[in-house]
């Protein structure tokens, strides 16, 4: 449930509750693909100011399986996390794997990228293996083409998109009757930059009723001034007692412009994926590339004002070393300087509204 306590000029608080807590609006989903934080544990997750994670449908499906995770007891007891998850479809993925899937009506068949072998997924397969998993909120399996995708690809993505969803809707109420559980059940709104697109899919999405509303297929291609061209459209018409939930983005500016748009929730792996290649986010708001030379014989901290410790307290030489000589180590403190600075972005924006 969703309730919303303040609007402004300059994004909405709110709450969403949970099976596993209430969350704080507007908020960031640390991505944890296969139940795991690359570089991190949990605990310094928390550490933090982590308070959701999100883990990946597709990856989960293929290993170990959603029936293994299931007999363990769901997701939350399977890697020990006992605040709220989401779970993706596993579209994006799918759909990504163009060279090796197969798209109908019914879904998408694909092989496995790494073992080769079949499988398939529509959107009663979706929703059986996010029951399965047992995340609190679980997304419709969409059709996502990039942004910049012809408009008549736009159109079928779209049509297929509705349908799917209103199948998603009908199984999920099922599953939640037969499971006796109530994940919260979002629909993503696709489109491209095609304006008319994507309100009839928000339209569309509206009218079969869904606990919350994503934006999908941005943050792929298209310039920053046409993504929120698209959110300036698409946050009016999604109902205001609802969360919005743009999908992909963890630039901090995106996120603040997304959030006075209207946006609630984000997600993306860049913070995590840049500091493990060497890019720190300091709290300045620039960024600092550790793998230069220049930092070898740096003996200042790496971040005096982080909110990581780690950061306050390691060196920029040490990190260098680390780094260089790919110690994991040189990973962690990366790792936590990015997503804490991150985290910090966003309890300071929903503190400022």
């Amino acid at each position: 449930m969703f309730t919303l306590q303040k609007s402004t000029p300059n994004g909405r608080r709110g709450t969403l509750t949970t099976a596993h807590g209430v969350l704080e609006t507007p908020f960031f989903l640390p991505v944890a693909t296969a139940g795991a934080m690359k570089g991190l544990t949990f605990d310094e997750l928390l550490s933090i100011g982590a308070e959701v994670l999100l883990s990946n449908t597709y990856h989960l499906h293929l290993h170990p399986g959603e029936d293994t995770v299931d007999q363990a007891g769901g997701l939350h007891s399977f890697i020990h996390w006992n605040k709220p998850i989401l779970t993706d479809s596993g579209g994006f993925q799918v759909f990504s794997l163009r060279q090796i899937s197969k798209l109908s009506d019914a879904g998408v068949e694909f092989r496995d990228h790494r073992s080769g072998a079949p499988h398939f997924i529509g959107p009663v397969e979706a929703m059986q293996i996010q029951h399965k998993l047992g995340a609190d909120i679980i997304m419709c399996f969409d059709e996502c083409p990039p942004s910049t995708a012809p408009r008549a690809k736009q159109i079928e993505a779209v049509d297929r998109t509705i349908r799917w969803a209103k199948t998603c809707k009908e199984t999920h109420e099922k599953l939640k009757a037969e499971r006796k559980t109530n994940p919260l059940l979002f629909g993503i709104v696709q489109g491209g930059l095609e304006p008319d697109l994507r309100k009839k899919c928000a339209e569309e999405l509206i009218a079969i009723g869904f606990d919350g509303y994503a934006v999908g297929g941005l943050a792929v291609g298209e310039s920053e001034s046409e993504m929120f061209d698209v959110l300036k459209l698409v946050c009016p018409i999604l109902p205001e007692d609802k969360p919005r939930y743009l999908m992909g983005v963890g630039d901090l500016n995106q996120q603040k412009q997304g959030i006075a748009y209207g946006i609630d929730m984000f997600d993306c792996v860049a913070a995590m994926r840049e500091a493990r290649h060497g890019t720190l986010w300091l709290s300045n708001g620039e960024k600092l590339r550790i793998l230069r030379a220049e930092h070898k014989n740096d003996h200042s901290p790496i971040d005096a004002n982080s909110p990581s410790p780690l950061s306050r307290d390691h060196l920029k030489s040490y990190l260098h070393h680390l780094m260089r000589l790919g110690e994991r180590y040189g990973e962690t403190i990366a790792c936590m300087q990015n997503m804490a600075v991150t985290l910090r972005a966003m309890k300071e924006t929903r503190e400022s509204l």
